[in-house]
C-alpha cells in the first residue's frame, strides 16, 4: 500500500530535480541559518536504497514539523527539506537503522502525501531564536505590524532556515500560485509597515495594483512617521534588512534551477507589486520596495551571469563538434542537442533581459535620485553589486553614467556607495576598455573629492579608485602629481590611503632609471645598485612635490590641488616653508610616516645614510662618473649617475634619514620586548662612524646641520662606554660645541641645546660632560669679551658692523642656553675682580637701547631676555623666608639690586617717554617687565606644603601710572595689528563698502535688528578672509600674540589691574578667533571678582568701559557693524550670573551693579544721540541707536524691580536730551525692541515667573527664592484724562471681575481698539466679586481679539500662574511680531496718531499693573 501510494504521489525526495545550492554570504554568521552543505556529501540520494530512504526522509520530516512557524491562511503542505546535515543529528546515515529514540521513523512513509492529510497542518510553535531572545508576542506589543505572515515571521527569526523557507515557498507556488504570490506580497507589505492584505485574486489583478495601494496607503497617512523594520533601532530588527535580501535572493536563485522563474509568473508578480510601491508617497512603501526590486535584481544578475557561462559553453562544444567529421549518426545526434539546448538558454536570457530592463527602468531610475538619502545610497550600492556580479551588461556607459552624477550627491553615504561601486569597477581588468569614456568624463570630479571631499572615508575611497585608474595607465602624468602631493596632507587617514598610490610611482620610476643604467652597457645592477636607486628616486620625487606645494602655497586665490591647474587644497593646511625640517611633525616627517610600510627606501634608513656619505658633487655630468669617490672611502664605490644626488635631493634626503631613524625606533618600541633596545644599538653603531662625517661635510650650511643636529638624541649614548670609545664621544662634544658656537641661527643653536642637553643626560659619562660644558662657557665667555675688545664705556662706544653682528650672535647663543641651563654662576664670574662679568657686560650692552639704533635692535633684544632669563634662575634659587643667614640675605639683596636695575631699564623702554628705543626693543622689554612682576606677584597664592612663597621677601606692586601706560602700550600695539589686518583686506571689499556707505546707514540698522544678519560692507575678520594665511601673516599674529599674551598672565596674576582688560576687550571680535579667545581670560577675572571677592565696582567700571570703546570703534568709523559690540556684550553677560545644574542660578552679582552699569550706558549713549541730534548727524545718530542692541544682550540677569529702574532712568534720560522717539520710525526700532524686553521682564517678574513658583528647589536668584512684596512703581505716566486708571483692585489670588455701572462705563470710556481686550484683562471669566448682588455672565470675546485669560476658572493657584505665564508670553511676542511688521510699513504716522498710540500703551501697562 505504502509503495502505491508512492509511486502516484511521488515525495519530494523521489523528484527529479536539482538540488539548489546553499546561500553563502560573508556576513551571516555560521551558527546561523546553516542547514546544509550538499555540496560536502559525495553520496548522492538515489545511491540509498529504499528503506534507508524512508528512516531517514522520515527522520528529518520531524524536526522540520518541530520547527515549523506556518501562519494561519497558509495551507499549503509542508514540504520536504534537503537531506540532514551535520549541523543536525550529525552526517547522514548512510547505512543502518534510525536510532531507537526515534519513534516517529515508524510511521508511514507516505502518510503526509494522502490527500486527506494534506490539509492538515503541523502545530504552530511560537518562533524562539537559539537562546530564547525571540519572541513574537513580544514584538507584536512594541510595534504595530501584525504577524499573520508566515514569511514575515521567518524573517523575523534570526534562527530560522531561509533556504529551507524559500523551497517550501516554491513548491507552494507550483502547486498553487495565487495563495503563495498573495503571501510573498504580504510579505512585503508587512515589510512596509502595512497592516493590509491581498488576496488570491488580488494579487494577479495587475491593472487593480495601484487602486488597492492606494486603499492601503490612505490609512499609512494618517501616521506622521510610520516605524517600519527597515529603519527601525528595535533590536528584534537589526537583521532584517540582511534576512530580507537574503530570502529574496534564495527564492530567485532556487526558482532558477527549478526553471519555475522562467515557467510561472512570479517575477511578473512581483515587478509589477513592487514596482508600483516603489514610486508611493508613503516612505515605507517606497523604501521597502526599492529595497526588494534592488535584491530581485542583484539575483537575476546572477543567475543572468550563469546562464550566459553556460551559453559560453555550449557554444564552444557546438563550434567542436562542427569541425569533427560529421559522417557518423552519434555526432550529429550530440550536434541537435546541442542545438536544443542553445535554444533554451536563449529563451532564459531573453526572459532574463526582460526581467533586467523592468527594474532597472520601473524603480532604478527614478529612485537613485530619490529625496530620501538613504534610498539613494541602497540604488546606488546595488549597482555596484549589478557591476560585479554582471560585469558584461551593466560595465556600459549608460549605467556608469549613474555613479558619475551621484559622486556631486550632497549625502555622504551616498558618495561613499559611488565610491565603493566604482572601486569594485575598475578592479575588474577585463572590462577597462568600456570605462575610457567614463573615465575621462569623471576624472576631474575623482581628483576633486580625493582632495576636498568632507568626509575622510569618501576621501579615502576615492584614492584607492584613482590608484585603480592608474594601475590601467589611464591618468596623465599631472594628475598622478595632483594625487601624490595628498601625501603632505594634514589628515594622516588620507596619506595613509595615498601610500599605496606614491608607492606605484615611486617603483615605476624605479624601475626606469635602473633600465637606463642597463642601456649604457653596465652590468644588471645588484640588490645594493637598486636600493641606492630607490634611495635617488625618492628623493627626486619628494623634491618634485616640494616644490609644486610650494609654489601653490604662495597664491592665495589659487585653485584646489585637484580641480585646478596647479592650486592647493582650499580646506587643507599646507605647511609652511619654516616647518620644513627635522622637525617631527614637519612634511617630509608626515611623509615619511605614511610611506614606511609601502616604499622600502623609506625604511632603509642605512642605505640612506650610505649615499648621504658620498660625494655627490664629484664627476660632471651624468657621463662622467668614473672618477667619483666617497668622502673617506675608495674608489670602487664610485658614484653612478642612477644615484647621484643634487644639492636640494640631498637636502631632502637628511630629512628622510632623520624621519626614517625616528619612525625605526617608534616601530620598534612598539614592537616585541628587547626589539627597541637592538634597533637602538644598531642605529648607534652605523652613527657613529657615520655623524662625524656628516658634521665635517654640512658644516656650513645651515639648514642641512640643523637636521644634523637633531640625530644625536636618537643614540643610546652608553653604548660609547660600552664599547670603549670616550674619544669619539669627546668628538661628538666637540662637534656639537664648534656648531654652537659658529652658528647664530635660532633653529641651529635651540637643536644644539637640546643635544646639549642629551648629552648631560648621560650620567655615565659625567666627567667628559662636565669637562665640555665649562668648555662652552669658557668659549663664549671669550667670545663676548673679544667682541666688545676692552671697551670701558661699552654704554656709549661706536662699533663696526661685524662687531655689532658677533655681539648680537654671543647674545643669542648665551641666550638660548640660559633658556636651559642655570648659567646664574658663570655669568656673574669676574675671575677676582680682574675682568668684567657677563652680567655687567650684557647690561652695558642692554643700555644702549635708549640710542634706538635699528642694527642693535637684535643685540638689545637678546641681551634684555638674557637678563630676564638670569633674574628668574636666580629666583629660583632663593632661599626659604625663614633662612636668615648672612649668605642668603646677601643673595637677596644682590638679586634685589640686579632686579631693579632691570626694571628701571624694562619701565623705560617699554613705556617710557624719554628713549628712542626700537620697535623690537619696546616689545621684549614690556614681555619682560610683565614676566617679573608677575614672578614677584605680592598676591600668588603659597606654595603646594602651605608655606609662604621665597619671593614673597621681594614682592613688587606695579604702579598705577605704569599700568595705564602698559594698557596704553597694548591699545598701540593692537592698532598696529589691526592696520596691517586692514591692509590685507581684498579691494573689491573696500570698493563695495565704499560704494555702499552713503545714505544707507538707517536701512542697514534696521535690517541688523531684525536678523538679517550683517550687512555687506561689514568688514571682515581674517577667518573670514580666507583659508590661506601667508608666513608673513602668521608670523605677525604670532608676534601679537606674544605680546599681548604677558599682559593677559599679569591680569590673571593680579599684577595689572583687571580694570586694564577693557582694552583688549573693546577689540572683541575685530582681530580674529585667536585674539577673542584671549579675551575670555578677561572674562573670566571679571565672574571672579564679581561673583566671589564682592568687587562688583570693578566688574561694572571694567563692562562700561570695554563696551564704549568697543561701541566708540563703530562710531567713529573705525569699524562698519555693530556685531562685534553685540558679541562683547553677550560674552560679558556671563559674568552677573553662574548656573548650575538645570540652569539653576548659583552665584549672581549683586542687581544694584546691573541696574549702575545699565543706567550709565543709557546715559552715555543718550548723550551722544543728543549730540548727533543736536547736529543734525543722521549717519552717526543711526549709528548711535543701534548701541540699544548691545543693552539688549545684557538683560538676561536683569530682575522685574530692576527693569522698572532702568526703564525710568531711560524716559528721564530721553526726557532731559528731549528727544521724541517716533513710534513708527525704523530707526528707533532698536531701542523699542530693547524697551519691550524691558516691559516683558517687568512684566514676568509680577507674574511670579521662576523655579520657586514651579515648585524648585535649590540655589536661586532672589526674585525666585524667596516672595517679594510688590513694589511701587518708581515712576508713574501723566494720566490720561479720558483712561482714568480702575477704581478697584485685587490681589493676584483672587482676581475678580466687577462689573462696571452706566455712570462708570460712560467715564471710563476707552479706545475703540483696546476696550475689549482690557476689560477681560482686569479679572477671569466666570469669577464673581465679593459683595456683588448680581453677577454678569461671561462676555462673548471674539476669537481674533488677543486676550491674556482665555479660560474658565482654574482649579488651584498654580494652574492660573502658569496659564497666566503663557498667556503674557505669547502676547509679548505677538506685540513684537506686530511692532517688527510696523516697522517694515512705511507709513508716516501724524502727530495725534503717536499720541493715540502713546495713550494706548500706557494704558494697557496701567491695566497690567492692576491686573496684579
Amino acid at each position: 500500500m505504502v509503495e502505491s501510494q508512492d509511486s502516484a504521489t511521488p515525495r519530494r525526495s523521489q523528484r527529479d530535480r536539482k538540488q539548489v545550492k546553499p546561500f553563502v554570504s560573508t556576513s551571516q554568521s555560521p551558527s546561523k541559518r546553516k542547514r546544509a552543505d550538499i555540496d560536502d556529501e559525495p553520496t548522492d540520494l538515489s545511491e540509498l536504497d529504499d528503506s534507508e530512504q524512508v528512516q531517514d526522509e522520515d527522520e528529518e520530516d520531524a524536526v522540520a514539523e518541530d520547527e515549523s512557524d506556518h501562519g494561519p491562511d497558509f495551507s499549503a503542505p509542508v514540504t520536504k527539506r534537503k537531506p540532514p546535515t551535520a549541523t543536525r543529528k550529525g552526517k547522514i546515515k548512510a547505512r543502518g537503522p534510525p536510532p531507537a529514540k526515534k519513534p516517529r521513523t515508524t510511521k508511514p512513509t507516505g502518510a503526509r502525501a494522502t490527500k486527506a492529510q494534506k490539509g492538515l497542518r503541523p502545530k504552530a510553535h511560537k518562533p524562539k531564536a537559539a537562546n530564547g531572545d525571540f519572541d513574537i508576542a513580544k514584538l507584536t506589543t512594541e510595534v504595530n505590524i501584525s504577524t499573520d505572515n508566515h514569511l514575515f515571521n521567518t524573517i523575523l527569526n534570526p534562527s530560522s532556515a531561509l533556504q529551507s523557507t524559500a523551497e517550501d515557498f516554491l513548491d507552494t507556488l507550483s502547486r498553487d500560485s495565487g495563495p503563495a504570490q498573495a503571501q510573498l506580497i504580504n510579505c512585503i507589505l508587512r515589510a512596509c509597515g502595512c497592516n493590509d492584505s491581498v488576496d488570491a485574486d488580488q494579487v494577479v489583478d495587475y491593472d487593480g495594483v495601484v487602486d488597492t495601494l492606494d486603499t492601503f496607503t490612505e490609512g499609512l497617512k494618517q501616521e506622521n512617521s510610520p516605524i517600519y523594520p527597515l529603519t527601525s533601532k528595535l533590536p528584534a530588527f537589526k537583521r532584517f534588512r540582511a534576512s530580507l535580501s537574503e530570502l529574496m535572493e534564495r527564492i530567485v536563485l532556487a526558482a532558477a534551477e527549478l526553471g519555475i522563474l522562467y515557467t510561472s509568473d512570479l517575477m511578473t508578480t512581483l515587478q509589477t507589486w513592487v514596482v508600483a510601491m516603489s514610486s508611493s508617497q508613503i516612505r515605507s512603501f517606497r523604501h521597502t520596495a526599492t529595497v526588494v526590486a534592488l535584491e530581485l535584481e542583484t539575483a537575476l544578475c546572477q543567475v543572468a551571469a550563469a546562464v550566459e557561462k553556460e551559453a559560453e559553453i555550449l557554444g564552444r562544444q557546438r563550434e567542436g563538434e562542427r569541425k569533427r567529421k560529421a559522417n557518423n549518426k552519434a555526432s550529429g545526434v550530440r550536434e541537435k542537442d546541442l542545438e536544443d539546448k542553445i535554444s533554451a538558454v536563449r529563451k532564459r536570457r531573453a526572459a532574463l533581459a526582460e526581467y533586467l530592463k523592468e527594474i532597472v527602468d520601473g524603480v532604478f531610475v527614478h529612485r537613485y535620485r530619490d529625496l530620501d538619502p538613504n534610498i539613494r545610497a541602497d540604488c546606488v550600492k546595488a549597482l555596484g553589486a549589478w557591476f560585479t556580479y554582471y560585469p558584461a551588461h551593466f560595465l556600459d556607459t549608460s549605467y556608469l553614467r549613474y555613479v558619475g552624477w551621484v559622486l556631486s550627491d550632497l549625502s555622504t553615504p551616498v558618495r561613499m556607495e559611488a565610491a565603493r561601486a566604482l572601486n569594485a569597477v575598475y578592479a575588474q581588468s577585463d572590462h577597462v576598455s568600456s570605462l575610457t569614456h567614463f573615465t575621462e568624463r569623471f576624472k576631474p570630479r575623482l581628483l576633486e573629492m580625493a582632495g576636498g571631499d568632507t568626509e575622510l572615508g569618501v576621501r579615502t575611497t576615492v584614492i584607492s579608485v584613482l590608484s585603480a585608474i592608474d594601475g590601467h595607465g589611464l591618468l596623465e602624468d599631472e594628475e598622478r602629481e595632483r594625487v601624490c602631493l595628498l601625501v603632505f596632507d594634514t589628515e594622516v587617514r588620507v596619506r595613509r590611503a595615498v601610500a599605496v598610490f606614491v608607492a606605484g610611482v615611486w617603483t615605476e620610476l624605479v624601475e626606469e632609471r635602473m633600465a637606463a643604467t642597463t642601456s649604457k652597457g653596465k652590468s644588471k645592477g645588484s640588490d645594493k645598485t637598486k636600493a641606492r636607486v630607490g634611495v635617488k628616486a625618492l628623493a627626486m620625487l619628494l623634491v618634485k612635490w616640494g616644490k609644486t606645494l610650494d609654489r601653490t602655497s604662495e597664491t592665495v586665490e589659487e585653485e584646489s590641488v585637484l580641480s585646478g591647474e596647479s592650486g592647493v587644497v582650499t580646506r587643507q593646511r599646507v605647511h609652511p616653508s619654516y616647518m620644513t625640517g627635522a622637525d617631527p611633525r614637519s612634511r617630509i616627517a608626515l611623509a615619511v610616516e605614511a610611506l614606511w610600510g609601502e616604499v622600502d627606501a623609506v625604511r632603509e634608513w642605512e642605505e640612506i645614510l650610505e649615499v648621504l656619505l658620498l660625494d655627490h658633487s664629484a664627476g660632471g655630468r651624468d657621463d662622467d662618473i668614473e672618477g667619483a669617490e666617497l668622502l673617506v672611502e675608495s674608489a670602487r664605490n664610485a658614484v653612478d649617475a642612477a644615484w647621484r644626488l643634487e644639492e636640494v635631493e640631498e637636502s631632502v634626503l637628511l630629512e628622510v634619514l632623520v624621519a626614517s631613524l625616528r619612525r625605526a625606533k617608534a616601530v620598534a618600541a612598539s614592537g616585541k620586548k628587547g626589539e627597541e633596545e637592538a634597533v637602538t644599538s644598531d642605529v648607534t653603531r652605523a652613527l657613529m662612524k657615520g655623524l662625524p662625517r656628516l658634521f665635517i661635510k654640512y658644516q656650513t650650511d645651515e639648514k642641512r646641520i640643523s637636521d644634523v643636529l637633531s640625530i644625536p638624541p636618537l643614540i643610546n649614548l652608553d653604548l660609547y662606554l660600552e664599547m670603549r670609545m670616550i674619544n669619539a664621544y669627546a668628538g661628538l662634544w666637540d662637534d656639537v660645541i664648534k656648531q654652537f658656537v659658529s652658528h647664530s641661527s635660532q633653529t641651529v643653536l635651540t637643536r644644539a641645546v637640546s643635544t646639549i642637553r642629551h648629552l648631560l643626560s648621560a650620567t655615565s659619562l659625567a666627567n667628559t660632560n662636565n669637562t665640555k660644558i665649562l668648555e662652552l662657557e669658557d668659549d663664549l665667555a671669550s667670545q663676548l669679551r673679544d667682541a666688545v675688545a676692552g671697551r670701558e664705556e661699552i654704554e656709549v662706544a661706536s662699533f663696526s658692523e661685524d662687531e655689532v653682528i658677533a655681539l648680537g650672535a654671543a647674545c643669542t647663543r648665551m641666550c638660548v642656553l640660559a633658556g636651559s641651563r642655570d648659567l646664574t654662576s658663570w655669568m656673574e664670574e669676574d675671575e677676582g675682580g680682574k675682568q668684567s662679568s657677563a652680567w655687567d657686560i650684557v647690561s652695558a650692552l642692554v643700555e644702549r637701547g635708549r640710542l634706538g639704533y635699528k642694527e642693535e635692535e637684535r643685540m638689545i633684544e637678546q641681551g634684555l631676555h638674557l637678563l630676564g632669563l638670569h633674574i628668574m634662575w636666580k629666583a629660583r634659587s632663593l632661599p626659604d623666608t625663614g633662612n636668615a643667614a648672612a649668605d642668603s640675605n646677601k643673595f637677596r639683596e644682590t638679586l634685589r639690586e640686579q632686579r631693579d636695575s632691570l626694571l628701571e631699564r624694562l619701565v623705560e623702554y617699554a613705556v617710557g617717554t624719554q628713549s628712542n628705543t626700537a620697535e623690537g626693543v619696546k616689545r621684549a622689554a614690556f614681555q619682560i617687565l610683565m614676566n617679573l612682576y608677575i614672578l614677584f606677584c605680592p598676591t600668588r597664592p603659597a606654595a603646594e606644603d602651605g608655606q609662604r612663597l621665597p619671593t614673597e621677601v621681594l614682592a613688587l606692586q606695579l604702579d598705577d601710572e605704569v599700568q595705564y601706560r602698559c594698557a596704553g602700550f597694548i591699545q598701540a600695539t593692537i592698532e598696529q595689528y589691526a592696520e596691517l589686518l586692514e591692509d590685507d583686506r581684498p579691494s573689491e571689499e573696500l570698493t563695495e563698502r565704499d560704494d555702499s556707505s552713503d545714505g544707507q546707514e538707517d536701512v542697514r540698522a534696521v535690517k541688523n535688528v531684525k536678523g538679517k544678519g550683517p550687512s555687506k560692507t561689514r568688514s571682515k575678520t581674517p577667518a573670514e578672509r580666507g583659508q590661506h594665511t601667508s608666513r608673513a601673516s602668521l608670523e605677525q599674529e604670532y608676534q601679537f600674540v606674544a605680546t599681548v599674551s604677558p599682559f593677559l598672565r599679569a591680569i590673571r596674576a593680579g599684577a595689572v589691574h583687571v580694570r586694564h582688560g577693557a582694552v583688549l576687550l573693546a577689540h572683541y571680535g575685530r582681530l580674529g578667533p585667536v585674539f577673542d579667545l584671549c579675551t575670555k581670560v578677561i572674562v573670566d577675572v571679571l565672574r571672579e571678582e564679581g561673583m566671589y571677592n564682592d568687587n562688583g565696582e570693578v566688574v561694572v567700571d571694567a563692562v562700561t568701559q570695554a563696551l564704549k570703546e568697543s561701541f566708540g570703534l563703530l562710531l567713529d568709523s573705525v569699524v562698519h557693524s555693530e556685531d562685534s559690540s553685540v558679541g562683547l556684550a553677550k560674552q560679558l553677560a556671563s559674568t552677573f550670573m553662574i548656573r548650575g545644574a538645570q540652569l539653576a542660578v548659583v552665584r549672581k552679582l549683586d542687581s544694584q551693579y546691573i541696574v549702575k552699569m545699565h543706567t550709565a550706558l543709557l546715559t552715555w549713549i543718550i548723550k551722544r544721540i543728543s549730540t548727533f541730534d543736536a547736529s543734525k548727524n543722521k549717519k552717526q545718530k543711526a549709528n548711535a541707536v543701534l548701541f540699544f542692541r548691545v543693552l539688549s544682550a545684557l538683560l538676561k540677569s536683569v530682575e522685574s524691580r530692576d527693569a522698572l529702574s532702568i526703564k525710568a532712568h531711560m524716559d528721564q534720560c530721553f526726557a532731559q536730551s528731549k528727544i521724541e522717539i517716533p513710534p513708527a520710525s525704523k530707526l528707533w526700532e532698536p531701542q523699542r525692541l530693547y524697551e519691550k524686553k524691558l516691559s516683558s521682564i517687568l512684566t514676568k517678574g509680577k507674574g511670579g515667573k521662576g523655579r520657586k513658583a514651579k515648585g524648585a528647589t535649590g540655589v536661586t536668584d532672589s526674585e525666585e527664592s524667596e516672595p517679594e512684596p510688590q513694589p511701587e512703581p518708581r515712576f508713574e505716566p501723566e494720566p490720561v484724562e479720558d483712561v482714568p486708571p480702575p477704581s478697584r483692585l485685587r490681589p493676584l489670588p483672587k482676581p475678580v471681575r466687577r462689573p462696571p455701572s452706566p455712570t462708570e462705563q460712560s467715564e471710563h470710556e476707552v479706545p475703540p481698539s483696546v476696550s475689549q481686550e482690557d476689560e477681560t484683562q482686569v479679572t477671569p471669566r466666570g469669577k464673581s466679586q465679593p459683595g456683588d448682588r448680581e453677577v454678569e455672565p461671561p462676555l462673548e470675546i471674539p476669537a481674533d481679539s488677543r486676550t491674556v485669560m482665555e479660560v474658565a476658572t482654574p482649579t488651584n493657584g498654580n494652574e492660573l500662574a502658569r496659564k497666566r505665564r503663557r498667556a503674557e508670553e505669547m502676547e509679548v511676542e505677538e506685540s513684537e511680531t506686530a511692532g517688527e511688521r510696523q516697522s517694515l510699513e512705511d507709513v508716516d504716522l501724524g502727530e495725534e496718531t503717536s499720541q493715540a498710540q502713546n495713550m494706548m500703551n500706557e494704558f494697557i501697562i496701567r491695566r497690567k499693573r492692576a491686573r496684579h
